[in-house]
This record gives C-alpha cells, sequence and structure tokens, in this order.
C-alpha cells in the first residue's frame, strides 16, 4: 500500500456577487406581483399571500451575507428568478467543463503536475449538466490528462466521497495521481422564489490533487491518514428532477423539480449523525476531537457547524478551529469543505492534524483525516 497525500487545491469563483440586500429586494419584489396576480384569490381565502423575505431572517437563519453567481440578471430578474445561460452547441465546452478546467488547472499548477501526469479524473457535485458523455471525460480531455474519468454524486458529500475513491485508488496503485474536480452550479436547482430556501446557495467549483507521497513535489503535502463514508436513506432533503420527469408527463416546473428540504428535521437529524461520525472516525486512528488542529466543515448552516463542533470538542471553538467560509460563498453544496481547506490551511505546521468532512442529503457523511508533512 503506498502513502497518500492532498498535494495541491484549486478554485474557480464566479464574476459575480450577490448580497442578501440586493436578493431581498428581488425576491420581494417578486412577491409584490404574485401577490397583487393572485389578489382575487388570496381575498376570497383560497390561496396564502407570499410572505416577504428579510436581511436579517437570512443571516439569522443561516450566516449568510452573499454568494458568487455564474448569472446575476437572471436570478435577480422578479419575473424570472432563475439563472439565463447560452445553449452551447455539441463542439463547445460545456459550461461546468469550463469551470472544472479552471479549477483544475490551479490545482495541477499549485501541486507541480503537468495535465499528463493525471492518470484518473473525478468529477463529483450535487448535479450533473447531462446524462453522458461523462463530464469527467469531457474536463479530462480538455485539460489534456491521462488514464480515464467518471462522475459521481452524493449530494453535498460528492467531494470527500471521492476523496475516498482517490485515496483508495492510489492508495491501492491503481492509480499514481488522481484529479478531483467540483463544480457545483448550485443556482440552477435552487428555488429562487421560495423564502424559506431562496438564499442558501451560491456557484463555484474546486479542485484537488490526490497522488502518492513519493512522487508529490508540491511544498504543501497533506498525508491522507485515513478515509470514511456513510450514508442513512432521508427525504428530508430532496429534487425529484430527473430523466423519468417527461415519461411520467409531471410539470418540469413543479415545486419538486428543485431544491427542497425540511430544515428543522436536517437540523436536528445531521448534528447529531455528523458529530458522532467524525468522532467514531478519529477513534479508528486512536486520536480524539481535542487533538485535531482544524475541522473544515461543510458549509451549510453557520448553527450547524458551530454545534457540531461543541459536541466534539466539548465547548465553543471559533474560526481558528473550524473556520467560516460561508458567508461569503453561501452553501456550495460538495465544494463547501473544499473551499474552507483551499483558503484555510496555510498557517499550519508540520505535523497538524485536520478533519475535511461534509454531511448533506441521503444522508450522506463523509470525513477525511489529514496530517501536514514536513
Amino acid at each position: 500500500m503506498h502513502s497518500v497525500v492532498i498535494s495541491g487545491t484549486g478554485l474557480y469563483q464566479p464574476p459575480h456577487t450577490i448580497s442578501n440586500a440586493e436578493l431581498v429586494e428581488s425576491f420581494n419584489r417578486y412577491v409584490e406581483l404574485q401577490n397583487a396576480q393572485h389578489a382575487a384569490a388570496i381575498a376570497a381565502g383560497e390561496r396564502e399571500p407570499l410572505t416577504p423575505s428579510s436581511v436579517e431572517f437570512i443571516e439569522k437563519a443561516s450566516g449568510i451575507k452573499q454568494r458568487y453567481v455564474i448569472d446575476k440578471a437572471g436570478v435577480l430578474d422578479p419575473t424570472r428568478m432563475y439563472p439565463r445561460f447560452e445553449e452551447r452547441a455539441d463542439d463547445q465546452l460545456s459550461l461546468m467543463a469550463e469551470i472544472a478546467v479552471d479549477a483544475g488547472a490551479k490545482a495541477l499548477a499549485a501541486a507541480g503536475k503537468k495535465p499528463e501526469d493525471v492518470d484518473l479524473v473525478i468529477c463529483s457535485a450535487a448535479n450533473m449538466q447531462r446524462a453522458y458523455p461523462a463530464m469527467a471525460v469531457e474536463i479530462q480531455q480538455a485539460l489534456g490528462c491521462g488514464g480515464y474519468g467518471y462522475d459521481m454524486n452524493v449530494a453535498c458529500s460528492s467531494a470527500t466521497f471521492a476523496l475516498e475513491q482517490a485515496y483508495n485508488a492510489v492508495r491501492s496503485g491503481a492509480s499514481k495521481c488522481v484529479l478531483i474536480v467540483n463544480p457545483e452550479i448550485t443556482s440552477a436547482h435552487l428555488e429562487w422564489k421560495d423564502r424559506d430556501c431562496h438564499f442558501i446557495f451560491g456557484d463555484v467549483c474546486t479542485a484537488i490533487v490526490v497522488e502518492r507521497a513519493d512522487l508529490a513535489t508540491s511544498t504543501d503535502q497533506w498525508e491522507i491518514l485515513g478515509s470514511k463514508a456513510a450514508t442513512q436513506f432521508s427525504n428530508n432533503i430532496r429534487n425529484n428532477f430527473g430523466f423519468l420527469n417527461k415519461a411520467e408527463d409531471s410539470d418540469p416546473d413543479a415545486r419538486d423539480k428543485t431544491f427542497r428540504q425540511e430544515g428543522r428535521k436536517v437540523f436536528k437529524e445531521v448534528v447529531p449523525l455528523a458529530a458522532a461520525h467524525i468522532e467514531a472516525h478519529l477513534a479508528s486512528l486512536n486520536f480524539e476531537p481535542t487533538a485535531v488542529r482544524r475541522y473544515w466543515l461543510h458549509q451549510a448552516n453557520l448553527g450547524m457547524n458551530q454545534l457540531v463542533i461543541k459536541k466534539l470538542v466539548g465547548g465553543e471553538a471559533g474560526s481558528d478551529v473550524a473556520p467560516l467560509i460561508l458567508d461569503e460563498f453561501a452553501n456550495t453544496a460538495s465544494a463547501g469543505s473544499i473551499i474552507a481547506f483551499h483558503r484555510h490551511h496555510g498557517d499550519l505546521a508540520a505535523g497538524d492534524l485536520g478533519v475535511i468532512c461534509s454531511f448533506g442529503a441521503g444522508y450522506s457523511i463523509g470525513s477525511v483525516i489529514v496530517r501536514k508533512r514536513a
């Protein structure tokens, strides 16, 4: 078995930001238009009026202050309320591949690797742009990587589950160098018209290079000590969009065809699951939670992360222990914990222990325990 390291990460950051104030202004205009359009039904008691949102509501509920998006105009158009992307011809690079190539090239540069050094590309994200050909194969070709590629989807745990696949492939000798890309165009699956969730997501792409330690040349290496994945079925986070919709003669614009969740149930159930998962994973390697120098957690909700950390370390812990990127990026599905790692690991010293962990729909939980190499 080979020793395995993370030797580089990359981040694609979209060109546009939407502040909570901008989002609320657009949403409340939509509410006004809808309530005016259905005024008679509302007056007759046949329809409930829509409720406006507020900056205070968003920040209290989530800790989010802004989000990055690939398209801003479509999202903020109160007569549209979703992004507007131009359809591309089959011979053009796909949008998801485009942002993955950007992040992937940055990760390779950070690792000191050439595309031809890569023998496996994994594209792991909460949603894929199409059914086939696999996004990973298009990304592989666009970058000039060798080997093969495949797509995988475990919702918000896609990145950590991909890390486990990469770790096992390299450790076993099946692969020497793996590039993981997490292109999350979450603005296209969010229901921007729903007050309870219209503020949650943002677009981004992260990338990670995982390779054999004896072949790594980067000055920034993190040895993977172990990975652990777990799933437990739940309908509390769900999206029913899929290729069977047409055959079912269902409404493509129905509410169930975009992201929806039972937020309070998710909070109540996932927090103890995630904390117990991390604790058990650390124990299997003879580590106590308090021995961990930094936790790079899934960035879905400020209160959720704070409670997970509190359960692990037995008290309050600040951003130095569990850094937050949620306020700037919002929930970026599987990419959140990787952004946190990308942004907040450079100050750690040789021997420092860290945990990358994500959790989400499924339920799914993935954790990767890493140690800074000298």
